[in-house]
């Protein structure tokens, strides 16, 4: 196989060194040839994969992280390039809905046995999410883990921490939203927008059994105190959506969020970016291709 890796050293398993040899080796061992780009601050990715894609490079292989994978993905939305993926985050929730391994030999097993499928993608004002976007208490969450990072914490605990502080202030928004011909106007915590539909309750809440069917899932929280909200998510999870007063939850292929600020934090796959509003959030169907573990043989 003909491809080039990105490799992110500073995403959870990856941050080893014996995983990442561990990884290279895997590589050469299935006979995949793939030069490296080493994400490193003040990198751009664009650039430095520029000469690979106009050479006729046919697979990239993203190895890191949600972010690092959406990063890399984003060059490749509407072309003919494949996106291998090697799951090194800490959560991997988009190599996770695929069935890819976490297992770093296994992973590389699918790149050279596995098929390529197009899935979808979402996108808010132009910029790619493969998981999910939103506004209110995650981003919050997020700029807030990475001021406590800064003073040595790690990410994990950063978090904890983010979590803690940012449910005890619980801002607001004052959003309008556009919706299937529908307008509403909300006070919310969060707005979460997801890339398909997502689980909601069992074993596998949080999880995405498709990721193909074109379609936008929007939760809009009402407004409602710190232990509504947390009684609305277990509720969620023993009795999915039934009975669940707390939130607005729509199915669209483009909607329109419009906070009264002209600018607000929005979370892309985990990582925030600051966005002009209104945000036009739409659903690119079958927009990217990705190598996915091949069905197995019925017994």
């Amino acid at each position: 196989m003909n491809a080039v890796l990105i490799l992110n050293p500073g995403s959870g398993t990856l941050s080893s060194p014996q995983n990442r040899e561990l990884l290279l080796a895997a590589l050469q061992d299935a006979g995949i040839e793939a030069p490296v780009i080493t994400v490193a601050n003040g990198l751009n990715l664009e650039a430095a994969l520029r000469p690979h894609l106009e050479n006729g490079c046919p697979t990239v292989i993203a190895a890191g992280g949600d972010g690092t994978i959406n990063a890399v993905a984003s060059l490749l939305v509407g072309t003919s390039v494949r996106l291998g993926v090697i799951p090194g985050g800490t959560l991997n929730h988009f190599s996770s809905d695929l069935g890819i391994p976490t297992d770093l030999t296994a992973a590389v097993q699918t790149l050279k046995t596995g098929i390529t499928q197009s899935v979808d993608v979402g996108a808010v004002n132009g910029r790619i999410f493969l998981n999910n976007s939103g506004l209110g208490l995650y981003p919050e969450m997020v700029m807030k883990r990475e001021e406590i990072r800064k003073h040595g914490f790690q990410k994990a605990t950063a978090l904890l921490i983010a979590s803690a502080l940012t449910l005890l202030r619980f801002p607001l928004l004052r959003v309008r939203l556009a919706v299937n011909g529908q307008a509403l106007q909300r006070f919310t915590p969060f707005v979460f927008v997801g890339n398909n539909a997502y689980q909601v309750d069992g074993l596998q809440f949080g999880v995405r059994s498709r990721l193909d069917q074109g379609q936008l899932c929007v939760w809009v929280a009402r407004r409602t105190r710190r232990f509504g909200l947390l009684r609305a998510v277990i509720k969620m999870a023993f009795q999915g959506l039934s009975g669940v007063r707390e939130l607005d939850v729509l199915t669209t292929t483009a909607a329109t969020i419009s906070p009264r600020r002209r600018f607000v934090p929005v979370s892309l796959d985990g990582e925030v970016v600051k966005l002009r509003t209104p945000l036009q959030y739409e659903i690119r169907p079958g927009a990217l291709r990705v190598i996915i573990p091949a069905p197995s043989e019925p017994a």
